[in-house]
């Protein structure tokens, strides 16, 4: 589990893994039961030296360490009934978008629950068999990309739902960074 303090991400993590759990902690603010949220990740002192009027919002000053790293940008909310997969599969970014950001809920399984999946099911039908599960935990994950290929992801368990109980890694959800970094390549 990361170390996170009431007031932040620790100084000593990574650029993204701050931007990461600001956009965790930002997701925590709004509750559970949520779609999932789209976030462009910008250069922060890019963002600054372009846009002075976006600045002036921005937590800290120049110099300080607000300055450095990403700057998390929501985008319009995912349609409703398109497969996660299919809207990402249509997302091109601009150039000044140096990464992205997605946070999801889902339900999922301890590993020991693999080898009781009962076998033919669709993908309906899984989501009804896992919902039903009495191991399944509800997770909030939280996953970024830069273009460079830098990952990291944050995951919360609903029933730990704190900012001192959350796992943080860059290969934690590999899938959907895998997802994600596709929407990079030209």
């Amino acid at each position: 589990m990361s170390n996170v303090s009431p007031s932040g991400p620790p100084m000593a993590a990574s650029p993204l893994t701050r931007a990461v759990l600001e956009i965790d902690d930002y997701a925590s603010g709004l509750g559970w039961d949520r779609p999932a949220r789209l976030f462009a990740l910008v250069d922060t002192a890019r963002l600054r030296a372009s846009a002075p009027s976006v600045a002036r919002q921005l937590p800290g000053k120049d110099g300080e360490s607000g300055a450095a790293g990403y700057t998390p940008i929501e985008q319009d909310q995912l349609p409703a009934g398109k497969a996660l997969d299919e809207f990402l599969g249509t997302i091109a970014w601009p150039d000044a978008v140096a990464g992205c950001a997605l946070t999801v809920e889902r339900l999922m399984l301890p590993p020991s629950a693999e080898a009781s999946v009962p076998k033919g099911l669709n993908e309906a039908g899984l989501a009804k068999w896992v919902a039903r599960h009495p191991d399944r935990q509800e997770v909030r994950m939280t996953v970024a990309v830069l273009r460079n290929g830098a990952r990291e992801a944050a995951i919360r368990l609903r029933e730990k739902d704190s900012p001192t109980e959350v796992l943080t890694g860059p290969d934690l959800v590999p899938g959907l960074a895998d997802a994600l970094a596709a929407t990079f390549e030209s």
